[in-house]
């Protein structure tokens, strides 16, 4: 492995080296894993990719509207929460800079240069993601269980929005006269340097919704993120970081850059201090709590609509199926797979 850019650095780092020296390559690569897993994974595309989605939303669309009522049991409590990171994570001086290396600064920094990388009509929609990744075939990589446990939870939630939509707009004319859902999108198709995103429909150099299959993928994309993406992004963490030698948010000594023996004493070393192992436990801990009622089982009852209610029992009885599906299968493997076991998903971002 390579722990540096070509133009720093040409060193690389072999399992067959000093295993000190590749214990540490290891812990080091980790690092820079779980720098870029707190930042852009899980705080920047998920948490404050939505704010803006849930902000835009409550400006423009009134809280009687059919799409406010079906994205509101997925945006629950996420400013809350936020503004909560915000005070006492993610401050100054906060925890973020107590226990990762790249700190508060860091973390924004590697944000601002990944948000504007992302589109949300393809990486958004996990199929696209998944394809542009080369990780789609499951003959070229089997047992790529959250590819393959996310694409049939997309495909249930699509179908969801799909038949709530279909009860609301008759055509796409209805989709082209709703000024609040225009509102809403051209609020949020005004690129990143302005706050908004990159990769929703356009008209005339503004945002704007054509056809009832473009409400319905952006609608199904906001649900997936809430849901099925920040639980597979969050609820792992402490699985991963409880043990600091796996999954490293600091190390205590300089970067590794040559092959010279490493003893377990530079190891140990290395090691976040006990404070801070201490802190980031703590973090990832409660940071894997569940806060909410499972997915599709919604905590406020917004939707009253016999129709729309009819849609809301098919969407719980296609989950009921997934789960027993997942289930079933994780039976048969020796690690079970079981964060996107809707059963174990969350309506929201609230933790």
């Amino acid at each position: 492995m390579k722990l540096f850019q070509c133009f720093i650095s040409l060193q690389v780092f072999l399992p067959t080296d000093d295993s000190g020296v590749w214990t540490l390559a290891k812990m080091w690569y980790n690092l820079a894993d779980s720098s870029y897993h707190q930042s852009v994974v899980h705080l920047g595309l998920t948490r404050l990719l939505m704010q803006m989605v849930v902000l835009a939303l409550h400006r423009n669309i009134s809280v009687s509207h059919p799409v406010y009522k079906i994205l509101a049991p997925h945006t629950l409590y996420l400013l809350a929460i936020n503004d909560f990171a915000f005070e006492k994570l993610v401050s100054t001086e906060g925890l973020v800079d107590k226990v990762m290396a790249i700190g508060r600064d860091g973390m924004y920094e590697l944000i601002h240069n990944s948000s504007h990388e992302w589109n949300f009509s393809s990486d958004g929609h996990p199929a696209t993601d998944f394809e542009n990744r080369k990780v789609d075939d499951p003959k070229v990589l089997p047992k790529y269980y959250f590819r393959d446990d996310s694409l049939v939870l997309y495909n249930a939630i699509h179908k969801y929005v799909s038949s709530y939509i279909d009860i609301y707009y008759a055509d796409e004319n209805d989709v082209n006269n709703d000024w609040e859902i225009q509102n809403w999108i051209e609020s949020l198709a005004v690129g990143h340097e302005n706050g908004g995103l990159e990769g929703l429909p356009m008209k005339d150099g503004k945002g704007h919704v054509s056809s009832k299959e473009e409400l319905k993928e952006i609608l199904a994309i906001i649900i997936f993120t809430c849901s099925v993406t920040h639980a597979a992004v969050n609820f792992l963490q402490y699985e991963e970081y409880g043990f600091p030698a796996n999954y490293p948010a600091t190390l205590n000594t300089p970067l590794l850059k040559d092959k010279d023996p490493k003893t377990e004493s530079d190891i140990i070393a290395a090691l976040p201090n006990k404070e801070e192992t201490f802190n980031m436990v703590t973090l990832t801990r409660i940071l894997s709590e569940r806060a909410t009622k499972s997915l599709g089982n919604f905590e406020t009852q917004y939707i009253y609509d016999p129709k729309a209610v009819g849609c809301v029992k098919c969407f719980q009885s296609d989950l009921k199926r997934i789960s027993d599906e997942i289930r079933r299968r994780n039976k048969t493997l020796e690690k079970p797979y079981e964060v996107l076991d809707p059963v174990n998903i969350p309506n929201a971002i609230s933790i």
